[in-house]
């Protein structure tokens, strides 16, 4: 602790003397400074520390979570599926249409075949559970500028009649699949979208990969981009988890395939008569154009989480809870008229608070993770901090890391915090001094040099943990530990 203030006193002097160009009397007037400063460490107690429901979150993601798990130890059911439109290329061009093989008696063109193609590289559960997901058509897209949570009703956007819908049945480890042993395996669930489909104008067609190229072929202005390919060919799909338990994949990459047949020409060395030549010789290729689910296109998680369990986990108020995705958040009422008191004058250097996490109640293979990175901010800002993309500031939000050697969340200091809700508790209505602890996923650019937070949002993952907690906590108190310091 005095090799702490310490350092911190050299800090702060440093500060003040770098304004002076004048060093003469460096060395003693830091002796003289010091000599004047008075340091005063004290801890106080934070109370209020509770589990709220998390209801919603802002289902922003760049991953679809697909699935039905239980949680082990607290026997909440999460059931998760995602709605997302797919991305055309600018100008984007099939082939020219003589080149492709048109198929029908009548010579139109027609895909063989097409599907939506989900690919995974982690998941949370069973590999071998049997599992059955849906893809269904949607009648338009999602809007742009709306913000959708975690709650809302994919079937409002749902085409209503001679919806295009289909599904499968799988496991996440495919045991048929021989290529699973390559190096660059990606695992993938495959939907298939063979089907007769009919247009909103009621035309028929082959299968929904003659529908797209039939439309191409039509008006290829419908192709130029992304908005243009989603609000006049493929609005988007819901993918939905239909029934079975036990395991979640977490969709990295959603792509839209359509498969055909074209014509080619190429170069071919032969031997004429004894002579060496080359010919032009036409062949048959199986070629699939693709249409992915990225970030520059809407893709939002829907989360069912069990209420009832959940209502149970926040009412035990001998710890608190933190669960995603879109589960319970911590709540805490900070001490900031006590830490304030009598200390308006001086320097409130540091504010420290750490959470201890409680271990697990159980042993399973498949207990749920522990979050990663835990957002503190004011209550009041539950919604409007990632509706406006705000990042941690360290002013008034701060991240905490898990230390797992310590088992704790530590919020090194979040003076700054405190002074905001003090001097701003008569704009910040009844609640000015709560604040809530919610998981996050934090995304940094990182060069050689700097590392650069660009990116907060809800963690969607699979996870949970209690920490210490509760109006009946037997596990010790919850403490902010404060340094102020004022001259005398």
């Amino acid at each position: 602790m005095k090799y702490n203030l310490l350092a911190l006193l050299l800090l702060s002097v440093s500060i003040m003397s770098s304004c002076d160009d004048n060093t003469d009397d460096l060395g003693s007037s830091l002796i003289d400074n010091m000599d004047h400063l008075e340091i005063k460490v004290d801890t106080f107690e934070i109370s209020g520390v509770k589990s709220i429901a998390a209801d919603s979150v802002l289902s922003r993601s760049t991953v679809g979570y697909l699935g039905k798990v239980r949680d082990p130890e607290t026997g909440a059911y999460i059931t998760s599926d995602f709605t997302t439109q797919f991305h055309s290329l600018e100008n984007y061009e099939f082939p020219d249409k003589k080149e492709v093989l048109a198929a029908s008696k009548d010579k139109r063109i027609e895909a063989d075949s097409c599907e939506i193609r989900l690919y995974y590289n982690n998941y949370y559960g069973d590999s071998l559970a049997t599992m059955k997901v849906s893809a269904n058509e949607l009648s338009t897209p999602m809007s742009e500028g709306k913000n959708y949570y975690s709650n809302y009703n994919p079937s409002e956007l749902l085409r209503k009649t001679d919806r295009l819908t289909s599904s499968k049945v799988f496991t996440l480890k495919d045991l048929t699949d021989e290529s699973s042993s390559s190096n660059n395996y990606m695992p993938s669930i495959r939907i298939r979208l063979d089907k007769k489909y009919t247009d909103k104008n009621g035309k028929t067609y082959k299968n929904f990969g003659t529908y797209i190229m039939q439309k191409y072929y039509e008006d290829s202005t419908l192709f130029k981009n992304a908005y243009t390919f989603i609000h006049n060919v493929v609005p988007g799909f819901n993918i939905r988890t239909e029934s079975g338990l036990g395991s979640m994949a977490y969709i990295s990459i959603t792509q839209l395939l359509v498969y055909y047949k074209m014509h080619t020409t190429f170069d071919k060395d032969t031997t004429i008569n004894g002579n060496d030549v080359t010919i032009k010789k036409d062949t048959i290729v199986n070629v699939s154009s693709s249409f992915a689910g990225t970030e520059e296109v809407v893709q939002q998680t829907r989360v069912q989480n069990d209420k009832v369990t959940l209502s149970k986990l926040i009412e035990d108020n001998t710890c608190a809870y933190l669960k995603t995705p879109a589960g319970i958040f911590t709540e805490m009422t900070l001490p900031v008229d006590e830490v304030m008191s009598g200390h308006e004058r001086d320097t409130l250097n540091t504010a420290k608070i750490v959470l201890t996490r409680l271990n697990n109640r159980i042993q399973s293979k498949y207990v749920l993770g522990i979050p990663k990175t835990l957002l503190i901010i004011p209550k009041g800002e539950i919604y409007s901090f990632f509706e406006k993309r705000k990042i941690a500031d360290y002013k008034t939000s701060f991240l905490a890391a898990f230390d797992s050697n310590k088992n704790t969340y530590t919020f090194n200091n979040i003076s700054s915090l405190i002074k905001y809700l003090y001097t701003n508790k008569s704009s910040l209505g009844k609640e000015w001094n709560k604040v809530v602890i919610i998981p996050v996923t934090a995304t940094y650019n990182t060069t050689s040099s700097t590392q650069e937070l660009v990116k907060i949002e809800h963690d969607m993952s699979m996870s949970s943990t209690r920490i210490v907690g509760g109006e009946n906590n037997p596990n010790g108190k919850v403490v902010m530990s404060v340094i102020y310091s004022k001259f005398k």
